[in-house]
């Protein structure tokens, strides 16, 4: 167990056929690209997405036209949960769009840059560098230039992983990798149902949670060495109540002029070299 009491913190592209090679499948796919769909990957037909789910492709969400319940569709649903993919019902509109018109069939699948991670992948980095956990986790970043700014710094502070959640964040798109300067290649991205009981998970295996919010202690004051998960919440609405609930310690930071927050992307930077300055020491 990494967790320990501490003294000053007792507080808890173009339409196009393309045939792939290797592990990859025969499909149908495109690159699009608009104000809510950027550079995502999409696979569309129900066969297509059908082998994109059995050969266990990287794929981030499978959206399915509302009402359609047709042929195979059920079991192409039932694969992706089972599988544990995030199914979404939209506009046939929306498909239509994100297809360029082409006969999608009601069904299309997002597909990642890369595939997630695990929990137990990210333990397994910090144990091979014989350092204790530093872990980021992401409460419902939703703009992929700030969760790739994220990635980009952990991984320069020498953070093992960064924790999201299946639902309501941005996903690993090329929007994503891009603005992490590759950084998504070397860093494990874990993606997680449920933000508070993954909390708890790593509570027992050792870690101390700390949450920045406007209402904490002045993170000059807090002591960060340790096995660490540091929650930034979303660009909005910050930490949600029961996410701040499970963290051990709130961090704020001072602002002196006036603006009274800062970008989520900028305040995870400020407090991982922090505690990546109190780790060196």
């Amino acid at each position: 167990m990494y967790r320990k009491d501490k003294e000053t913190n007792r507080t808890k592209d173009n339409d196009r056929f393309r045939v792939k090679t290797g592990d990859e499948i025969h499909g149908k796919r495109r690159r699009v690209e608009d104000e809510n769909d950027r550079d995502k990957d999409i696979i569309f037909g129900r066969n297509s997405v059908t082998e994109a789910i059995k050969a266990g492709r990287p794929i981030d969400s499978v959206m399915v036209a509302r009402g359609e319940h047709s042929g195979s569709i059920p079991k192409i649903l039932a694969d992706a949960k089972s599988a544990g993919l995030p199914i979404k019902e939209v506009d046939r509109r929306k498909l239509d769009f994100m297809c360029g018109h082409e006969n999608h069939q009601g069904i299309i699948a997002v597909g990642a840059v890369k595939a997630y991670s695990t929990i137990d992948d990210i333990f397994k980095t910090a144990e091979e560098r014989g350092e204790s956990p530093f872990i980021i986790v992401c409460d419902e970043i939703e703009d992929p230039h700030n969760l790739g700014a994220i990635i980009r710094t952990a991984e320069a502070a020498g953070a093992h992983g960064v924790i999201v959640p299946k639902r309501r964040s941005a996903s690993l798109s090329f929007t994503v990798s891009k603005t992490s300067a590759g950084a998504v290649e070397f860093m494990h991205v874990a993606r997680v149902t449920n933000i508070p009981q993954t909390l708890d998970e790593l509570k027992e295996r050792g870690l101390w949670v700390y949450c920045a919010d406007m209402d904490g202690e002045t993170f000059y004051n807090a002591n960060l060495k340790g096995a660490v998960a540091l929650v930034i919440g979303s660009e909005g609405n910050g930490v949600g109540r029961l996410v701040k609930e499970k963290c051990d310690v709130i961090l704020s930071m001072p602002m002196k002029g006036r603006i009274n927050s800062l970008n989520a992307s900028v305040a995870a930077g400020i407090l991982m070299y922090e505690i990546s300055k109190q780790r060196d020491l």
